[in-house]
Protein backbone atom coordinates (compact mmCIF):
# COMPACT_ATOMS: atom_id res chain seq x y z
CA UNK A 1 0.00 0.00 0.00
CA UNK A 2 0.95 3.52 -1.12
CA UNK A 3 0.88 6.21 2.47
CA UNK A 4 -0.08 9.30 2.11
CA UNK A 5 0.00 10.91 5.58
CA UNK A 6 -1.25 14.25 6.96
CA UNK A 7 -0.60 16.50 9.98
CA UNK A 8 -3.08 18.11 11.63
CA UNK A 9 -6.81 17.44 12.04
CA UNK A 10 -7.47 20.93 12.17
CA UNK A 11 -9.67 22.84 9.47
CA UNK A 12 -7.06 21.94 6.84
CA UNK A 13 -6.31 18.60 7.55
CA UNK A 14 -9.61 17.38 8.08
CA UNK A 15 -10.99 18.84 4.86
CA UNK A 16 -8.07 17.21 2.49
CA UNK A 17 -8.54 14.11 4.61
CA UNK A 18 -11.86 13.77 3.06
CA UNK A 19 -11.55 15.21 -0.25
CA UNK A 20 -8.59 12.60 -0.94
CA UNK A 21 -10.42 10.12 0.38
CA UNK A 22 -13.04 10.39 -2.33
CA UNK A 23 -10.25 10.08 -5.36
CA UNK A 24 -7.37 8.70 -4.12
CA UNK A 25 -6.70 5.24 -6.07
CA UNK A 26 -7.22 2.46 -3.88
CA UNK A 27 -3.78 1.18 -3.09
CA UNK A 28 -3.95 4.25 -1.27
CA UNK A 29 -4.20 4.47 2.42
CA UNK A 30 -4.65 7.63 4.30
CA UNK A 31 -3.90 8.47 7.93
CA UNK A 32 -3.92 11.58 9.44
CA UNK A 33 -2.22 12.63 12.81
CA UNK A 34 -3.38 15.19 15.50
CA UNK A 35 -3.04 15.72 19.32
CA UNK A 36 -6.39 16.79 20.33
CA UNK A 37 -9.67 15.00 20.58
CA UNK A 38 -11.56 17.53 20.31
CA UNK A 39 -12.39 20.13 16.80
CA UNK A 40 -13.01 23.46 17.61
CA UNK A 41 -14.52 25.80 15.51
CA UNK A 42 -12.58 28.86 15.59
CA UNK A 43 -14.48 31.37 14.25
CA UNK A 44 -16.80 30.66 17.08
CA UNK A 45 -14.07 31.94 19.35
CA UNK A 46 -15.09 35.64 18.55
CA UNK A 47 -18.27 35.00 19.76
CA UNK A 48 -17.83 33.58 22.91
CA UNK A 49 -16.27 36.32 25.05
CA UNK A 50 -19.71 38.41 23.75
CA UNK A 51 -22.07 35.65 25.37
CA UNK A 52 -23.43 35.58 21.59
CA UNK A 53 -22.91 31.60 21.50
CA UNK A 54 -22.56 28.46 23.09
CA UNK A 55 -19.44 26.38 23.92
CA UNK A 56 -21.41 23.18 22.69
CA UNK A 57 -21.82 24.92 19.40
CA UNK A 58 -18.21 25.38 18.91
CA UNK A 59 -16.64 22.00 19.94
CA UNK A 60 -17.11 18.52 18.87
CA UNK A 61 -15.07 15.21 18.72
CA UNK A 62 -12.24 15.38 16.16
CA UNK A 63 -13.44 11.58 15.11
CA UNK A 64 -16.79 12.64 14.52
CA UNK A 65 -15.14 14.80 10.97
CA UNK A 66 -12.84 11.37 9.66
CA UNK A 67 -14.22 8.63 7.98
CA UNK A 68 -13.52 5.19 9.76
CA UNK A 69 -11.54 4.67 6.35
CA UNK A 70 -8.85 7.07 7.48
CA UNK A 71 -6.56 5.83 10.27
CA UNK A 72 -6.60 8.92 12.63
CA UNK A 73 -3.42 8.48 15.43
CA UNK A 74 -3.92 10.49 18.39
CA UNK A 75 -0.25 12.05 19.29
CA UNK A 76 2.04 14.73 19.61
CA UNK A 77 4.35 15.02 16.60
CA UNK A 78 8.22 15.33 17.48
CA UNK A 79 9.75 15.75 13.96
CA UNK A 80 9.61 15.11 10.39
CA UNK A 81 12.45 12.87 8.69
CA UNK A 82 12.18 14.33 5.56
CA UNK A 83 15.48 12.09 4.13
CA UNK A 84 14.01 8.91 5.14
CA UNK A 85 10.10 9.40 4.42
CA UNK A 86 9.09 9.35 8.28
CA UNK A 87 7.24 10.94 10.63
CA UNK A 88 7.96 10.26 14.49
CA UNK A 89 5.74 11.26 17.18
CA UNK A 90 6.69 11.89 20.98
CA UNK A 91 5.27 8.59 22.02
CA UNK A 92 7.53 6.79 20.19
CA UNK A 93 5.53 5.89 17.02
CA UNK A 94 7.32 5.90 13.51
CA UNK A 95 4.56 6.68 10.87
CA UNK A 96 5.96 5.81 7.08
CA UNK A 97 4.66 7.81 4.35
CA UNK A 98 5.05 8.66 0.56
CA UNK A 99 3.27 11.65 0.23
CA UNK A 100 3.25 13.91 3.05
CA UNK A 101 0.71 16.81 4.14
CA UNK A 102 1.60 19.42 6.55
CA UNK A 103 -1.17 21.24 8.23
CA UNK A 104 -0.44 21.97 11.81
CA UNK A 105 -1.88 25.10 11.50
CA UNK A 106 -0.63 27.94 13.92
CA UNK A 107 -0.88 28.81 17.51
CA UNK A 108 -0.36 32.23 19.80
CA UNK A 109 3.08 32.75 21.43
CA UNK A 110 2.61 35.03 24.31
CA UNK A 111 6.32 33.66 25.91
CA UNK A 112 7.22 35.97 22.78
CA UNK A 113 6.54 39.19 24.20
CA UNK A 114 8.49 40.30 27.54
CA UNK A 115 5.50 40.49 30.53
CA UNK A 116 2.73 39.62 28.56
CA UNK A 117 2.77 35.48 29.78
CA UNK A 118 3.08 36.37 33.46
CA UNK A 119 0.95 36.76 36.74
CA UNK A 120 -1.47 38.78 34.88
CA UNK A 121 -2.30 36.42 32.04
CA UNK A 122 -5.67 35.69 31.60
CA UNK A 123 -6.68 38.43 34.80
CA UNK A 124 -5.92 41.45 33.09
CA UNK A 125 -4.26 40.25 29.49
CA UNK A 126 -6.35 38.27 27.86
CA UNK A 127 -6.62 36.47 24.57
CA UNK A 128 -9.37 34.92 22.27
CA UNK A 129 -7.07 32.60 20.17
CA UNK A 130 -7.82 29.94 22.10
CA UNK A 131 -10.89 28.32 23.65
CA UNK A 132 -9.68 28.83 26.83
CA UNK A 133 -8.99 32.29 26.41
CA UNK A 134 -12.19 33.29 24.84
CA UNK A 135 -14.55 31.48 27.60
CA UNK A 136 -12.12 33.23 30.36
CA UNK A 137 -12.72 36.74 28.79
CA UNK A 138 -15.99 35.87 28.42
CA UNK A 139 -15.94 35.95 32.06
CA UNK A 140 -14.35 38.91 32.48
CA UNK A 141 -16.82 41.24 30.51
CA UNK A 142 -19.34 39.73 32.21
CA UNK A 143 -18.37 41.49 35.28
CA UNK A 144 -16.24 44.16 33.68
CA UNK A 145 -17.43 47.68 35.22
CA UNK A 146 -15.82 49.57 32.37
CA UNK A 147 -12.36 51.94 32.05
CA UNK A 148 -9.94 51.52 28.88
CA UNK A 149 -9.71 48.44 26.82
CA UNK A 150 -7.15 48.17 24.54
CA UNK A 151 -7.64 45.39 21.64
CA UNK A 152 -3.90 44.87 20.50
CA UNK A 153 -2.00 43.04 17.72
CA UNK A 154 1.85 42.37 18.95
CA UNK A 155 2.49 41.17 15.01
CA UNK A 156 1.91 40.05 11.59
CA UNK A 157 0.66 37.55 10.18
CA UNK A 158 -1.74 36.28 12.22
CA UNK A 159 -4.58 34.09 11.74
CA UNK A 160 -7.48 35.63 10.63
CA UNK A 161 -6.13 39.15 10.21
CA UNK A 162 -9.57 40.67 10.41
CA UNK A 163 -10.72 39.17 14.04
CA UNK A 164 -8.94 41.64 16.02
CA UNK A 165 -11.27 44.51 13.73
CA UNK A 166 -14.06 42.08 14.45
CA UNK A 167 -13.46 41.97 18.04
CA UNK A 168 -13.04 45.88 18.22
CA UNK A 169 -16.64 46.52 16.91
CA UNK A 170 -18.66 43.64 18.53
CA UNK A 171 -17.34 45.31 22.09
CA UNK A 172 -18.57 48.50 21.02
CA UNK A 173 -22.01 46.76 20.09
CA UNK A 174 -22.03 44.73 23.44
CA UNK A 175 -20.86 47.68 25.33
CA UNK A 176 -23.46 49.64 24.29
CA UNK A 177 -26.37 47.15 24.57
CA UNK A 178 -25.02 46.66 28.21
CA UNK A 179 -25.49 50.64 28.53
CA UNK A 180 -22.52 51.37 29.89
CA UNK A 181 -20.47 52.42 26.56
CA UNK A 182 -19.82 56.07 27.24
CA UNK A 183 -17.93 53.35 30.57
CA UNK A 184 -15.42 51.97 28.03
CA UNK A 185 -12.51 53.65 25.93
CA UNK A 186 -11.76 51.34 23.05
CA UNK A 187 -7.99 51.60 21.32
CA UNK A 188 -7.26 49.19 17.98
CA UNK A 189 -3.75 49.29 18.28
CA UNK A 190 -1.61 47.61 15.41
CA UNK A 191 1.51 47.39 14.06
CA UNK A 192 0.35 48.21 10.49
CA UNK A 193 0.02 51.47 9.22
CA UNK A 194 -3.48 51.22 8.80
CA UNK A 195 -6.54 49.27 9.96
CA UNK A 196 -5.75 46.83 7.63
CA UNK A 197 -3.28 45.10 5.20
CA UNK A 198 -4.90 45.76 2.05
CA UNK A 199 -4.68 49.93 0.97
CA UNK A 200 -8.72 49.92 0.00
CA UNK A 201 -9.95 47.76 2.94
CA UNK A 202 -7.60 49.80 5.66
CA UNK A 203 -9.36 52.88 4.06
CA UNK A 204 -12.79 51.55 4.54
CA UNK A 205 -12.61 49.86 8.06
CA UNK A 206 -11.06 52.87 9.38
CA UNK A 207 -13.80 54.80 8.70
CA UNK A 208 -16.04 51.94 10.85
CA UNK A 209 -13.70 52.64 13.56
CA UNK A 210 -14.20 56.60 13.34
CA UNK A 211 -17.70 56.09 13.44
CA UNK A 212 -17.51 53.85 16.78
CA UNK A 213 -15.64 55.97 18.19
CA UNK A 214 -12.67 53.64 18.25
CA UNK A 215 -9.42 55.05 18.57
CA UNK A 216 -6.64 54.00 15.90
CA UNK A 217 -2.93 53.24 17.06
CA UNK A 218 -1.03 52.49 13.76
CA UNK A 219 2.83 51.41 13.22
CA UNK A 220 3.16 50.36 17.31
CA UNK A 221 5.40 47.91 17.78
CA UNK A 222 5.34 46.18 20.67
CA UNK A 223 8.86 45.91 22.95
CA UNK A 224 7.28 44.85 26.38
CA UNK A 225 4.04 45.01 28.64
CA UNK A 226 4.94 46.86 31.97
CA UNK A 227 2.15 44.75 33.89
CA UNK A 228 2.83 46.95 37.13
CA UNK A 229 1.51 50.36 35.22
CA UNK A 230 -1.05 48.98 32.79
CA UNK A 231 0.82 49.49 29.58
CA UNK A 232 2.43 48.54 26.62
CA UNK A 233 5.51 49.78 25.06
CA UNK A 234 7.08 49.42 21.95
CA UNK A 235 10.21 50.03 20.92
CA UNK A 236 9.92 54.21 20.19
CA UNK A 237 9.13 54.32 23.80
CA UNK A 238 5.49 55.23 22.88
CA UNK A 239 3.43 53.67 25.56
CA UNK A 240 -0.77 52.97 25.52
CA UNK A 241 -2.32 52.41 29.00
CA UNK A 242 -4.83 49.90 29.62
CA UNK A 243 -7.17 48.72 31.90
CA UNK A 244 -8.42 45.21 30.22
CA UNK A 245 -5.47 44.32 27.34
CA UNK A 246 -7.16 41.95 24.97
CA UNK A 247 -4.09 41.13 22.89
CA UNK A 248 -3.31 38.61 19.56
CA UNK A 249 0.13 37.44 20.61
CA UNK A 250 2.72 36.69 17.88
CA UNK A 251 1.36 33.82 16.33
CA UNK A 252 3.73 31.18 15.50
CA UNK A 253 3.67 27.48 13.20
CA UNK A 254 3.91 24.20 14.92
CA UNK A 255 7.50 23.25 17.36
CA UNK A 256 7.62 20.72 14.83
CA UNK A 257 8.57 22.28 12.06
CA UNK A 258 11.61 23.83 13.62
CA UNK A 259 12.77 20.46 15.33
CA UNK A 260 12.32 18.94 11.76
CA UNK A 261 14.72 22.13 10.28
CA UNK A 262 12.41 23.07 7.63
CA UNK A 263 10.91 26.13 8.63
CA UNK A 264 11.39 30.02 9.00
CA UNK A 265 11.94 32.02 11.81
CA UNK A 266 8.16 31.99 12.56
CA UNK A 267 8.21 28.16 12.00
CA UNK A 268 6.25 28.36 8.79
CA UNK A 269 7.35 25.85 6.28
CA UNK A 270 8.46 27.30 2.60
CA UNK A 271 5.56 26.93 0.04
CA UNK A 272 4.95 27.75 -3.06
CA UNK A 273 2.17 30.03 -3.78
CA UNK A 274 0.50 29.25 -6.55
CA UNK A 275 1.03 24.48 -6.56
CA UNK A 276 0.90 24.63 -2.48
CA UNK A 277 3.92 21.95 -3.11
CA UNK A 278 6.39 22.40 -0.37
CA UNK A 279 10.00 23.89 -1.14
CA UNK A 280 11.44 21.23 1.20
CA UNK A 281 11.20 17.96 -0.71
CA UNK A 282 8.88 17.63 -3.68
CA UNK A 283 6.62 14.68 -1.99
CA UNK A 284 5.81 17.16 0.58
CA UNK A 285 2.63 19.41 0.22
CA UNK A 286 1.63 22.44 2.97
CA UNK A 287 -1.43 24.05 3.53
CA UNK A 288 -3.12 26.83 5.36
CA UNK A 289 -2.30 28.21 8.14
CA UNK A 290 1.12 26.27 8.31
CA UNK A 291 2.47 27.71 5.33
CA UNK A 292 4.39 30.86 4.60
CA UNK A 293 2.02 32.35 2.36
CA UNK A 294 1.56 35.72 1.36
CA UNK A 295 -2.21 34.98 2.03
CA UNK A 296 -4.69 35.40 4.98
CA UNK A 297 -4.56 32.99 7.71
CA UNK A 298 -8.37 31.93 7.15
CA UNK A 299 -10.69 29.41 7.22
CA UNK A 300 -11.76 30.23 3.36
CA UNK A 301 -8.28 30.65 2.00
CA UNK A 302 -7.69 26.67 3.42
CA UNK A 303 -10.85 25.31 1.63
CA UNK A 304 -10.07 27.27 -1.22
CA UNK A 305 -6.44 25.53 -1.11
CA UNK A 306 -7.86 22.31 -0.76
CA UNK A 307 -9.34 22.07 -3.97
CA UNK A 308 -6.21 22.73 -6.05
CA UNK A 309 -4.77 21.13 -3.51
CA UNK A 310 -6.61 17.88 -3.99
CA UNK A 311 -6.15 17.86 -7.95
CA UNK A 312 -2.04 18.51 -7.37
CA UNK A 313 -1.80 15.88 -5.11
CA UNK A 314 -3.52 13.51 -7.77
CA UNK A 315 -1.10 15.46 -10.60
CA UNK A 316 1.63 14.38 -8.33
CA UNK A 317 1.33 10.97 -7.73
CA UNK A 318 0.42 10.06 -11.89
CA UNK A 319 3.67 11.93 -12.35
CA UNK A 320 2.24 15.07 -13.99
CA UNK A 321 2.85 18.79 -13.74
CA UNK A 322 1.27 20.39 -11.11
CA UNK A 323 -1.08 23.16 -11.85
CA UNK A 324 -0.49 26.44 -10.57
CA UNK A 325 -4.12 27.64 -10.32
CA UNK A 326 -3.68 29.29 -6.25
CA UNK A 327 -3.98 32.80 -6.49
CA UNK A 328 -4.68 33.84 -2.96
CA UNK A 329 -7.96 34.17 -2.92
CA UNK A 330 -9.76 34.96 1.04
CA UNK A 331 -13.34 35.46 1.04
CA UNK A 332 -13.73 37.23 4.98
CA UNK A 333 -16.78 38.45 6.72
CA UNK A 334 -15.76 40.98 9.22
CA UNK A 335 -18.86 41.44 12.04
CA UNK A 336 -19.56 45.19 12.52
CA UNK A 337 -21.81 44.85 15.01
CA UNK A 338 -25.13 45.69 15.44
CA UNK A 339 -26.26 42.34 13.48
CA UNK A 340 -24.70 44.21 10.70
CA UNK A 341 -21.60 42.65 8.46
CA UNK A 342 -19.57 43.48 5.50
CA UNK A 343 -17.93 40.71 3.27
CA UNK A 344 -14.50 41.39 1.43
CA UNK A 345 -13.25 39.37 -1.51
CA UNK A 346 -9.52 39.35 -2.53
CA UNK A 347 -6.26 37.66 -3.54
CA UNK A 348 -2.90 37.72 -4.08
CA UNK A 349 -3.01 40.82 -6.47
CA UNK A 350 -6.69 41.79 -6.39
CA UNK A 351 -8.22 45.16 -3.71
CA UNK A 352 -11.11 43.99 -2.15
CA UNK A 353 -13.84 45.89 -4.23
CA UNK A 354 -17.59 46.95 -4.48
CA UNK A 355 -19.60 45.14 -5.97
CA UNK A 356 -22.30 41.44 -4.64
CA UNK A 357 -21.18 37.66 -4.21
CA UNK A 358 -21.44 35.38 -5.40
CA UNK A 359 -23.82 36.88 -8.47
CA UNK A 360 -23.46 39.30 -10.54
CA UNK A 361 -26.86 42.09 -9.93
CA UNK A 362 -28.45 39.48 -7.63
CA UNK A 363 -26.12 39.15 -4.75
CA UNK A 364 -27.48 38.63 -2.01
CA UNK A 365 -24.23 39.18 -0.70
CA UNK A 366 -22.40 43.51 -0.50
CA UNK A 367 -19.19 43.68 -0.88
CA UNK A 368 -17.36 46.16 1.29
CA UNK A 369 -20.66 47.42 2.27
CA UNK A 370 -22.27 46.95 6.06
CA UNK A 371 -25.51 44.60 5.68
CA UNK A 372 -27.92 42.73 7.64
CA UNK A 373 -27.54 39.81 5.06
CA UNK A 374 -24.00 39.88 5.51
CA UNK A 375 -24.35 38.98 9.08
CA UNK A 376 -26.92 36.19 8.16
CA UNK A 377 -23.89 35.08 6.02
CA UNK A 378 -21.64 34.69 8.24
CA UNK A 379 -24.02 33.03 10.73
CA UNK A 380 -24.90 30.64 8.57
CA UNK A 381 -21.34 29.69 7.83
CA UNK A 382 -21.16 27.57 10.82
CA UNK A 383 -24.03 25.35 9.20
CA UNK A 384 -21.48 25.33 6.65
CA UNK A 385 -18.52 24.03 8.32
CA UNK A 386 -19.76 21.60 9.91
CA UNK A 387 -22.12 20.25 7.40
CA UNK A 388 -20.23 20.96 4.42
CA UNK A 389 -16.40 22.21 4.39
CA UNK A 390 -14.99 19.69 7.07
CA UNK A 391 -16.50 17.18 5.05
CA UNK A 392 -15.02 18.58 1.95
CA UNK A 393 -18.02 19.14 0.53
CA UNK A 394 -18.23 21.36 -2.44
CA UNK A 395 -20.01 24.79 -1.49
CA UNK A 396 -22.00 25.53 -4.31
CA UNK A 397 -20.94 29.16 -6.46
CA UNK A 398 -18.04 29.49 -4.61
CA UNK A 399 -15.23 29.20 -6.66
CA UNK A 400 -11.22 28.25 -5.71
CA UNK A 401 -9.67 31.13 -7.20
CA UNK A 402 -11.46 34.64 -7.17
CA UNK A 403 -14.13 35.38 -9.61
CA UNK A 404 -14.47 39.37 -10.90
CA UNK A 405 -18.27 38.29 -11.61
CA UNK A 406 -20.36 41.42 -9.39
CA UNK A 407 -17.40 43.44 -8.95
CA UNK A 408 -16.93 46.70 -9.38
CA UNK A 409 -13.39 47.72 -10.68
CA UNK A 410 -13.55 51.34 -9.45
CA UNK A 411 -12.32 50.85 -5.52
CA UNK A 412 -14.86 52.72 -2.95
CA UNK A 413 -13.53 55.02 -1.10
CA UNK A 414 -15.44 54.31 1.91
CA UNK A 415 -17.92 51.63 3.48
CA UNK A 416 -22.06 52.49 2.75
CA UNK A 417 -23.90 52.02 6.28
Amino acid sequence: MKKLLILGAGTSGTIMANHLLKVLPKEWEISIVDQDETHYYQPGFLYLPFDLIKRKQIRKPTEKFIPEEIHLVHGTIDRIDKEHDQVFLENGIVLNYDVLIIATGTHIAPEEIEGMLGEQWQKSIFDFYTYTGARNLRNKLRMWPGGKLVVHIAEMPIKCPVAPLEFSFLADSYFLNKGIREKVDITYVTPLSGAFTKPKATEALGHLLEQKNIKLVPDFNIERVDTENNKIIDYGGQEVEYDLLVTVPTNMGDEMVARSGMGDDLNYVPTDRNTLQTKIKDNIFAIGDATDLPASKAGSVAHFESEILTENILRFIEGKELKKEFDGHANCFVETGHGKALLIDFNYTQEPVRGVFPFAGVGPLSLLKETHMNHLGKMAFRWVYWNMLLQGKHIPFVTPTMSMTGKEIDEPERIES
